[in-house]
Parts: structure tokens; sequence; C-alpha cells
């Protein structure tokens, strides 16, 4: 038998082997690395669906894209929340914005702000509304400082617009949709 037919299991048994030059030996099969994705179906205080928001893992941050429905017109502020859970009424279980580096509040801040921070959702006299945003250097899942820990996350639309600077929450108002957010 002509070495370059030698199978990957007869060199694996024969111990110690060496292979001839021109031969390689790959064990690896390629793996095609899955996209971490996530969703939330929010809710208003009564457990009506009123939106959905979408996350995807990108090599520079997670894309985050959130549509609502039957929420009143004008800027609503808009947020990752650190914990997943989702208590109506007032969703204050969905805790503060989620901020893993301890950053500051606001987007317009010149000190930096909080991973959760996003810009305000413009929702529309029918009442609907969809906002698109990067949130860069973050991970969906697959470290400590990822979205989705231990206690989960929540997208969180508030009453009123964000002022993008005040901490710890930008004086938007009270909440009025919450959704958690899951893996998948």
């Amino acid at each position: 038998m002509s070495r370059a037919f030698i199978s990957v299991r007869s060199l694996l048994l024969a111990a110690p082997f060496a292979l001839s030059p021109g031969i390689a030996l790959s064990m690896a099969a390629p793996v095609a690395q899955a996209t971490a994705t996530a969703t939330a179906t929010l809710k208003d205080a009564a457990g009506k669906e009123v939106g959905s928001a979408r996350l995807v893992q990108q090599n520079d941050g997670v894309a985050v894209t959130v549509s609502a429905k039957g929420l009143t017109p004008g800027a609503h502020g808009t947020h990752v929340h650190m914990t997943g859970t989702c208590e109506a009424p007032a969703f204050t279980s969905a805790g503060g914005h989620w901020n893993p580096t301890d950053a500051h509040h606001g987007l317009e801040n010149p000190q930096g702000h909080h991973a959760g921070d996003l810009p305000n959702m413009t929702v529309q006299s029918d009442g609907t509304g969809e906002l698109s945003f990067m949130i860069a250097n973050a991970r969906v899942a697959g470290d400590d400082k990822a979205l989705l820990d231990a206690d989960g996350a929540a997208i969180v639309i508030h009453a009123g617009p964000d002022d993008m600077m005040s901490d710890p929450a930008g004086n938007s108002g009270g909440r009025v949709a919450c959704g958690v957010v899951e893996a998948g």
C-alpha cells in the first residue's frame, strides 16, 4: 500500500507514528460557527403583546432591532435592562440598565454610557415604532459580561424620551412595555 493511501484510523492506531513529507493530517473538521441570537416578546402592563426585539451577535457587537405597536405617539426611551424578568405592572423587576462596565448613563454622555442605552424609539401616530442599533463591543452570550448572563436580560420601553445624559436612567419615565430576552 502506498503511503499516500494510509487511512487516518491506521495512523491513529500506530503509536508512535510519523508522517511522510507531503502528507498532512488534520483531525479537525471545519465547523461553522453559530451566530448567537436572542429574541424578546414585549408586553404592556395588561399582558398584551405590543412588540418584539431581536438581538444578533455581529463581529463588532450586538445588532438590536425593536418593533412596537399600540404605544402612544412620540419618543420613548428604550433600553436593555440587566435582569430577565418582567413583572407587571411597573416592570421594576427588570432592574436597571444593562451596564457591565459600570459606565454612566446616556448615549450623549461624554464620560461614556451603559451598554444597555439605546436611542429613543419614535412611535408614529398609528402607534407603531421601530428602532435598530448596534451595541458596540457587546456579546449576546459566552462570557461573564455577556447580555445573557446568569440572571438574563430584558428589553424595556419607557413612557417618555430618554434625555441621553442623566444618571441613572435618563428621566424617561415609567416602564410601559417589557420583554424577557431569550436565547435563540
